[in-house]
This record gives structure tokens, sequence and C-alpha cells, in this order.
């Protein structure tokens, strides 16, 4: 009786001190993100530092706990955060310019680089400067800082610039091993996600269309670093055959690709002279993350008219799966959409479309939704680095379409994959089932065995009815010919810059243009751009850090980096929609 006494008091002294522990966290964790979250005054002769080492999301949490969890080459910057210090920085008068620390910046997609890049063009028109300094640069981190108007390098640095690859990851060998054969029904020849799980190698139509918008996507960028460099493409393009990240720095700065090669220390006193801060006065440094806290200099709005921007990124799913952040789950975004719509207040939704899509489903729930909207409001769509397939879907029916030139968009199909392990569960595992059943396709989605003929028509025919409503969704919301979108469908993935020539997006243009559209679109101008859905608060956080699922998903992003995507997508195959509209594999770009 003692012993059991003894072990109740231990566990309750036990939780009244956690108890009291997670209080104080609670109490300090408070006070500093109050703190840090008050009006930022920006000090005279300041500039705008942006670390370019982590991983580039579309929008990331406001984690006061970060620096706690991960190392700062591990940060999650968000690509919301970055365009709005940019801005912000452009209109403050006592920033003078921005110094961008190349890196690693994992997660980073053609589009999303291209509109950093864009909004750092904008900064500089603004007659203030973009210094740029890197140990060695990765080809994407030198696409972004080549806009700058000084390029530094480390000695010993490297600068990687080489041409894309594109790697694409099959599976039916694994899946022949271990006894598992995928029945597949799709829509379109380009169509070509399930390839990944019937295929060891490309099809003839998936490498057309990759070398295609591959070669579409490095001529953007090589015309991009052309214009700031002031050198020819064609001598850009003999560089990326000569493995340059294998040269010299002397070699860098003799080509033309950097101005200077100097040690981070010598960084200031650039800076210093560009600034002429020769009195032996200072700059001040100013963060991302104060800059988020920096009041903007707008004018007031008297009437209180919203535009809103709300953020749908991630794959499509039919609810929340509760393992990642990076979704859009159509129950939850059908709600959001609705209180937009009935917000009186909200006069323009600009919708922020980063997905290769997903569930069938889930997309025409969404699309029925904005419909419904745009009867109410103007709905622009603004798509970022993708808003292929189910993405296009809940795209489609906006009243303008934005795209970046490097933005993939298309692939405008629909497929269907059902495993069958008879192989696996009857000869490797020597398990055997006996069934039962009153009617003819009682059992219809058995996977103890492959499907019968009647099964595989009645699939065909489900998967051909929703392609033709897909079609005919794009055609409604673009205002073409069912037939003149089935020409251009196919499952085919195309760039913005293509699918601006065929009528599948209306402009080229990043969020800033979108927004400024819908602003003329509602009839104003002078109004508050609010982003939906809100981020999370500190409390939340706190809770999603102590969750094993999302944490969990946090450390894996960081293990996984670039491939992260490709983990997730096989994860996702256990519950998966069993039709989906969905980019036509898993890749990787080289960035």
């Amino acid at each position: 009786m003692k012993q059991f006494l003894k072990y109740v008091l231990a566990t309750i002294t036990g939780m009244v001190i956690l108890g009291l522990f997670f209080s104080v966290v609670s109490v300090v964790t408070l006070l500093g993100v109050s703190s840090t979250s008050a009006n930022f005054k920006v000090a005279e002769n300041s500039v705008l530092i942006l670390d370019l080492n982590g991983t580039l999301v579309e929008r990331s949490d406001d984690d006061p706990f970060a620096g706690l969890f991960s190392s700062s080459e591990n940060q999650t910057i968000g690509l919301d955060d970055v365009l709005q210090a940019i801005d912000k920085a452009k209109k403050e008068q006592n920033i003078k310019g921005i110094y961008m620390q190349g890196g690693a910046l994992a997660g980073a997609s053609p589009a999303m680089l291209e509109e950093i890049r864009n909004a750092l063009e904008n900064f500089r028109k603004s007659g203030k400067f973009v210094v740029s300094y890197a140990d060695s640069y990765t080809q994407g981190a030198y696409y972004l800082c080549s806009v700058a108007d000084s390029v530094l390098i480390n000695p010993q640095g490297m600068l990687d610039w080489k041409g894309l690859a594109m790697q694409t990851v099959y599976f039916k060998e694994l899946l022949d091993k271990v006894g598992v054969k995928m029945q597949i029904f799709k829509v379109g020849t380009y169509k070509s996600a399930v390839e990944t799980y019937i295929l060891n190698e490309m099809s003839e139509a998936n490498r057309e269309q990759i070398t295609v918008f591959s070669g579409e996507i490095w001529k953007e960028m090589l015309d991009d670093v052309s214009k700031s460099r002031k050198l020819k493409a064609e001598v850009l393009n003999q560089l990326a055959d000569t493995a340059l990240c294998f040269s010299s720095a002397d070699m860098y700065l003799k080509s033309g690709l950097v101005d200077k090669v100097t040690y981070s220390d010598d960084v200031p006193r650039v800076i210093s002279n560009m600034m002429k801060l020769d009195d032996g006065r200072e700059y001040k440094k100013v963060t991302l993350a104060e800059m988020a806290n920096v009041v903007k200099n707008s004018p007031k709005n008297i009437s209180g008219d919203i535009v809103a921007v709300y953020y749908a990124y991630g794959n499509i799913i039919d609810r929340p799966s509760g393992y990642s952040t990076s979704e859009i789950a159509a129950s939850k975004v059908v709600k959001d959409l609705q209180k937009l719509t009935d917000d009186e207040s909200v006069k323009a939704v600009v919708l922020r479309v980063n997905s290769g899509g997903g569930s069938a489903f889930a997309s025409e729930q969404i699309w029925h939704e904005i419909v419904k909207m745009k009867e109410k409001k103007p709905v622009v769509v603004s798509m970022g680095g993708m808003a292929a397939s189910g993405g296009y879907y809940i795209s489609c029916a906006a009243d303008r379409i934005f795209a970046e030139p490097t933005t993939l968009t298309g692939s405008i199909g629909i497929f269907g994959t059902f495993p069958d392990a008879s192989e696996l569960i009857n000869n490797k595992l020597g398990v055997h089932f006996q069934t039962v059943k009153t009617n003819k396709y009682a059992d219809f989605g058995d996977i103890s065995r492959p499907m019968n003929t009647g099964e595989q028509g009645l699939l065909q025919a489900y998967v051909n009815r929703g392609y033709e409503l897909f079609t005919k969704r794009c055609a409604d919301g673009r205002k073409m010919k069912q037939d003149d979108i089935k020409a251009i469908a196919e499952g085919r993935v195309w760039t913005g810059v293509h699918a601006k020539k065929i009528g599948l997006v209306d402009e080229l243009g990043g969020l800033a243009d979108a927004v400024a559209y819908a602003k003329k679109k509602a009839k104003v101008e002078d109004c508050t751009v609010m982003r939906y859905p809100a981020k999370s608060n500190v409390f939340e956080v706190l809770m999603n850090r102590v969750s094993t699922d999302t944490y969990a998903d946090a450390q894996m992003r960081e293990t996984f980096g670039d491939y992260y995507d490709m983990f997730m997508t096989v994860r996702r195959l256990s519950g998966q929609s069993s039709v989906e509209a969905s980019m036509p594999y898993i890749f990787k770009f080289n960035l």
C-alpha cells in the first residue's frame, strides 16, 4: 500500500511540475512574441537581409519556436513573407538596399524563384541597390541573385550553372518484386502519372512533354540572366556545358557571371560604399521577421473594403489528413470560401494556387464553390509553381488567370489506380481468402484478386465521365468549345508562356499583378489586402510542435529535402482517392 501511495504521489508531483514548466514556457513565449510582434520602426540607413538558406514554401506560419527545433540552414521561408518584405522595403525610405546571402534554397520551383526575382527587379527600379554574396551558389540561387547590382563570391566558392535536368521515379520493378500489380484506368495520352507504377522508363509521350516544357523553362532562365548580366543567352548556354561548378572564382569573374571575388568579411565594406557611408557611420540590418512587423505606408482605407488573398497549396484531398500542413482539404476550403462569399466587406478574392492536383471529387467541390462566389464578386487566380490537373480544375472558373512564365499548368486529365495484391497475398505470404456474395459486384475493390472484365469496364467508363466533366468545366470557364479544350488536354503539361498562347491562362504575372487586377475589377483601389486562412497563433504552433504527426512532417521535410514530395506521394498511396486529377509524374528539378 505504501508503494502504491508513493507511486501515486510521485505521479501527481510530476504532473504538477510538468504543468508549471509549460506555464512558464507559455508566459515567456507570449512575452517574446508580444515584443517581436509590435510595430517595428526602421532606422535610418538600413538594409534588408534576405538569407537564402533553407526551404522555400508557398506560405509559412509565424513560428516563434523555429530556432529551437532547427538550424538556420533548415529554416522554412515563406514566399509570401519574402514578397511582402521586398514590397515594404521598396516603399520604406529608410531602407536603402537589399543584401542577399546566397545559399541552397530547397523546395523552390522555377516559378517561385521567378516571382522573387521580378520583385527584386521592381525594387531596383525604385533607385535602390541589391547586393548578393555566397560561399557557393546553387543554380537556383544564382538565377535569383543574378538580378543584383553587384554579385560577389568567395575566392574558393563554386557557382553551379549546368542547365535543367528533370528526374522521374518508377516503381514497377519494386512492385513486381513484392507481388503487387497496379490496375490502371485513365484518359489522356500525356496523363502519365500512372507510368510510375506500370513502367520502368519514360513513355515517348511523357519524354516529349518534359523535353518541351523543361526547354521553355531553361529559355526563360537564360533570357532573365542574360538581361541582368548583359551576357548573350548563347554564351550562358555554352557556359552551362562546361561543368562550370568546377571552374575557379576568377573564371566566374572573367566570364561576367560575378562582379567581385572576395571573402564574406568584405561584404559590409562593399555595402557601405554603395550607401556612401564614408564618415564612419554603419548601416543597420533588418531581418525578414522584423520586416513583417513594419506597417505599410499605404493610404488609410476609409470604406473598409477588402481584397482577400486565399492560399491553396499542396495536394488536393477530400478532408484534412492530419499529417501535413501543405494540403488543400476540400471540406475546409469550401467552408472558408463560403465565408468569404458571404462577407460583404470582401469585394474580390484572389485564389493563390500552387498544386499538382489530387482528388477529382475534391477538385469538383472547390470548383463549385468558386462558381457560386463569382456570382457575387470577382475571382482572380494567381498560379504559383504549378497549378496542374486538379490545380487547374479549381482555377479554370476564375474571371482572370495569372501565371508566371515558368508555372507548370494544364495536365487536364483523369486517372484511377487500383492495386492487385493477389501475388503478394496468395503466393508470397500464403494467405488465402474465400468469398460468399449475394450480388455480382458485392466484393468490388477486393485487392486479393485482379479485377474481372466487367469491373474494368465500369471503372474505365467512370473515369471517362470524369474526363468529360473536367473538360466541360474548363471549356465553360475559359469560354472555349469542349473539343478545343480536349485538343490541348490529354493530360499534357504546359508552361505559363505556352498556356497563355493556347488560352489556358490570361496574363503572365505574379501575385501582385493578380491583386492589382482584382482591385481594378472590384473598383476598390484604396482597400485592405487580407490573407486567408489566418496563420496559426502561438498556441496552435505549440500544439503542432508537440503533435507527433505535424512535427514528424516538419522533420521529414528537413531530412528528405527536394525528395520530400516524392516521399509524401508514396505515403499518400494508401489513402488517395480512387480517381485522381494529378500531375503526370513524381519529379525533381535540379535547381
